[in-house]
């Protein structure tokens, strides 16, 4: 394609000679004639002058004498809706691989993508465009929303609702029992998890994460959340709308988090909290208390995030706090020896 049809399709402008040809798109470092690169991160401005890419994706209000721009309001976004156009995901055609395993009373619609190696249990339905890879369990009485894709070895445990247009990534576990247990410690008596997991449309979840089933009622995982690898879900909780949570979080049963929320990697939230809308919570912060909208927390136990930046510069300084106050104790004892034999 030409820059310029590029730029119509994103809906920017070009800087520079719109009628190159671009062939391919490649990071910033890498490209050279016939590709095109972006700069989303003003950290990255700098390689724009050495950059050989024929066109780079920028921000309003940026210059590089010499190079074919495309400015766009959002270049991460433009680049985004471009490799889905460029670059689209291939998947066979629908049918049933006659090497998947169909239990008696399973519903498959004929448009969905069956592969071998698939197991789908009495009860259980896979709408019109959906696309199960090798390994998939479906069990039963649970429910595949149309056109989603569950990559290999996914499993969906008895009753689960999977929305439409859902991405599970592989090893990604959905129903298991939540982790409840009377009297812990000492009879860790189970206490059977008789509800379900429900998760709505447009939700995408990393491999290898985890979403439990509710003891009661539902774990639900709102439209459009996007949960990141290795992710650990408890009983009940409830991710809202539009929501982002990074790698190896853990959130802790019952505990409800708004539309919005932004959870930083390894970050750990106890159980039956409420999480505002639009919260940020930072990396590795333990958050233990219930955390109002719009809010930004940090650290462990969490804090305002800025009254955690100054604690963390506050730690760095305590070896020398520690040398100082050694030394005015000091001073004091002997100020103290002088006024006793003075007086």
């Amino acid at each position: 394609m030409k820059i310029r049809e590029i730029a119509e399709i994103l809906k920017g402008t070009v800087v520079g000679d719109g009628d190159v040809a671009v062939e391919r798109i490649a990071a910033i470092d890498e490209a050279g004639p016939g590709e095109l690169t972006f700069v989303a991160n003003l950290q990255y401005r700098a390689k724009l002058a050495t950059t050989r890419a024929a066109a780079i994706l920028v921000h309003p209000g940026t210059e590089c004498p010499g190079k074919n721009l495309i400015v766009v309001k959002d270049p991460y976004a433009a680049l985004g809706k471009l490799l889905a156009l460029l670059y689209p995901i291939e998947t066979a055609p629908p049918g049933i691989s006659p090497r998947a395993f169909l239990e008696e009373g399973a519903e498959i619609s004929p448009e969905a993508t069956i592969y071998p190696g698939v197991t789908v249990c009495r009860g259980a339905k896979v709408m019109r465009g959906a696309v199960l890879y090798p390994g998939v369990f479906v069990g039963c009485d649970a429910m595949i929303g149309e056109n989603s894709i569950l990559h290999p070895n996914v499993c969906v445990y008895r009753k689960c609702l999977i929305g439409k247009g859902v991405i599970l990534h592989a090893g990604v576990v959905i129903g298991s029992d939540g982790f409840g247990y009377a009297n812990p410690g000492v009879e860790n008596l189970k206490i059977p998890q008789v509800g379900i997991v429900q998760i709505d449309d447009d939700v995408e979840i990393g491999a290898n994460s985890t979403i439990d089933r509710a003891t009661l009622g539902k774990t639900w995982i709102k439209r459009g959340a996007k949960i990141d690898n290795l992710v650990q879900i408890a009983h009940n909780v409830v991710i809202g709308e539009g929501s982002i949570i990074v790698s190896q979080v853990g959130i802790s049963g019952s505990t409800r988090l708004g539309k919005g929320v932004v959870i930083g990697g390894q970050a750990g939230l106890t159980g039956h909290l409420a999480i505002g809308d639009h919260v940020q919570i930072g990396a590795q912060a333990g958050v233990i208390d219930d955390v109002p909208p719009g809010s930004i927390v940090s650290g462990s136990p969490h804090l305002p995030h800025r009254e955690w930046l100054r604690v963390v510069a506050t730690l760095t300084k305590l070896p020398d706090m520690r040398h100082t106050l050694s030394s005015l104790a000091k001073r004091v004892e002997k100020l103290e020896e002088e006024w006793k034999t003075r007086y």
